[in-house]
């Protein structure tokens, strides 16, 4: 299966790396590395994911890496990752 990773997510992978980068650019790209190659375990099990609880929805699943929770939406032909949050942040709505 497809995996498209929505710009909402490309940019929270964007400010992960900027944050992490202040400290440690190596590790920040070592972090980020870790998230996108997920996309891997999606493609071949897109159902591997728990039910967002805050959701509720059977579409909306998430897996974690590290301490951060990669949020994603099953299609019928593809999987759309919409956020990446750190697991102490609030969800963005999926209204927009």
């Amino acid at each position: 299966m497809i995996v498209n990773w929505t710009d909402n997510a490309i940019e929270h992978l964007v400010g992960i790396y900027a944050y992490v980068g202040h400290s440690s650019p190596s590790y920040a790209r070592k972090v980020v590395d870790r998230i996108t190659r997920r996309s891997e375990q999606l493609a071949a099990f897109p159902l591997s994911g728990r039910i967002v609880p805050e959701y509720d929805l059977k579409s909306i699943r998430e897996i974690i890496e590290g301490s951060f929770r990669i949020i994603y939406h099953v299609k019928r032909n593809q999987i759309d990752v919409i956020a990446v949050v750190h697991g102490a942040q609030p969800l963005p709505s999926l209204d927009g």
